[in-house]
């Protein structure tokens, strides 16, 4: 069932959360970090929190990714047993939920604390908007389209670091030779991200925005789309079949030990490397947009507070809100994520090597585009992820098939 048709079922037995369910003093806030990194910064955040005094931050976390979390937390809203907060991915996830009145306004407190004027880039605020009112906090700007390797992995394959993508492949005969895994990744949604992050890094900027801000079906059925799809029919050769089942983090941890040379994931893998105590530009180095095309996408993660009829929840959602922007608490929970912070007037002189290339490009703008989540529909999304899934897992399937089917997907994507 699809995430629209989901909601149109749920959304029959709607029930506003009653007072006294809840004590006012605690705030249950659900979110999927519970890898080893993410865990250490939804730490920091819920200690500066409770640090505040009065209200309490009451952990719900929710094993697994995003597209297994996504579907509890909105049936518990649409079930009229809402949390008091919630991440979600900055972007449309949560649109329906918003145009049904669910979410609470924020509008007030974002006018008063003059959010506008110091989240960047706009198109991230610009996503938490509908009708022109604010419903969500963006904690940060999580970018995709990074290969993080291991130089150590390279050098026992007998192989240079490689530079770029073309280098890149050009090392997979040695390091297979040396029983060491060219590319690790896992299924589903991480096999998704790779394909979404070679839109950007091998057929540039331009396609990107052609195709999945303008729905461009000649872009998509472009010489140049299809060199992306020659690129990840190459991924999928790198991959070990082991790769089915795996999480992302399980991944990394190939990487950090040198059984995988590299890793294409988001940056909340650095949280990884620096649980496991590894240091950027030493122990391990990372390739912006595949050292070919250096793109960052502005997504990440957005906290929402959906509505309650107790008052004293809606104080405590207000305060949450308000700390999560703070100066304090996006330094020290970014740095904690590996994650850029939403705020460009903080001192981030601790920032590693590889978040300082991120902060370099996300300066200049120039290589900045908005995210899939805010650019595709639920279902247009999960209609590009089916694809890209079933392409990876299946190596009969044709470059040319796999282009005409996606071709298809973007002539009616929403």
């Amino acid at each position: 069932m699809r995430y629209s048709a989901a909601l149109a079922v749920l959304a029959t037995s709607t029930i506003l959360y009653a007072a006294g369910n809840t004590q006012a003093a605690d705030l249950e806030v659900t979110h999927w970090w519970t890898a080893g990194g993410e865990a250490a910064a939804a730490k920091v955040l819920a200690e500066s929190y409770d640090k505040l005094g009065g209200d309490k931050w009451v952990d719900g976390a929710i094993a697994g990714s995003g597209s297994t979390a996504t579907p509890i937390i909105v049936s518990r809203i649409l079930g009229g047993n809402p949390m008091g907060a919630t991440q979600l991915n900055t972007g449309r996830d949560a649109e329906d939920l918003v145009k049904a009145g669910l979410m609470t306004d924020l509008t007030e407190i974002a006018a008063k604390e003059g959010w506008a004027d110091f989240i960047r880039p706009s198109k991230l605020f610009d996503a938490c908007k509908y009708e022109g009112k604010i419903y969500c906090v963006p904690v940060n700007i999580h970018t995709e389209q990074w290969m993080w390797v291991n130089p150590a992995a390279f050098k026992a394959g007998g192989v240079p670091v490689p530079a770029n993508w073309q280098e890149f492949v050009a090392t997979a005969p040695k390091l297979k030779e040396n029983d060491i895994i060219p590319l690790a990744t896992g299924d589903a949604w991480q096999v998704n991200l790779i394909f979404n992050d070679m839109v950007s890094s091998i057929g540039g900027k331009d396609l990107f925005l052609k195709v999945y801000r303008d729905k461009d079906a000649e872009a998509a059925a472009s010489p140049e789309m299809k060199a992306v799809f020659e690129a990840y029919a190459q991924a999928r050769e790198l991959a070990d079949p082991g790769y089915v089942g795996r999480s992302w983090n399980e991944a990394t941890s190939l990487v950090i030990s040198g059984k995988a040379s590299a890793q294409i994931m988001g940056d909340w893998a650095q949280g990884e490397f620096g649980v496991a105590g590894k240091v950027a530009g030493t122990d391990y180095d990372c390739l912006l947009g595949l050292g070919n095309n250096p793109v960052l996408n502005t997504g990440g993660d957005a906290f929402y507070f959906p509505k309650n009829a107790n008052p004293e929840v809606t104080k405590a959602q207000l305060k949450l809100a308000s700390m999560l922007v703070s100066k304090q608490t996006q330094v020290a929970f970014n740095l904690a994520k590996g994650s850029l912070p939403i705020r460009g007037d903080v001192d981030l002189a601790a920032a590693n090597a590889c978040m300082k290339k991120g902060i370099e490009v996300l300066n200049k703008l120039d290589n900045v585009v908005p995210s899939i989540n805010q650019l595709l529909s639920p279902d247009s999304k999960l209609e590009v992820e089916d694809l890209s899934k079933e392409f990876f897992a299946d190596s009969s399937m044709t470059v040319e098939d796999a282009q005409a089917r996606f071709v298809s997907i973007i002539e009616q994507a929403q």
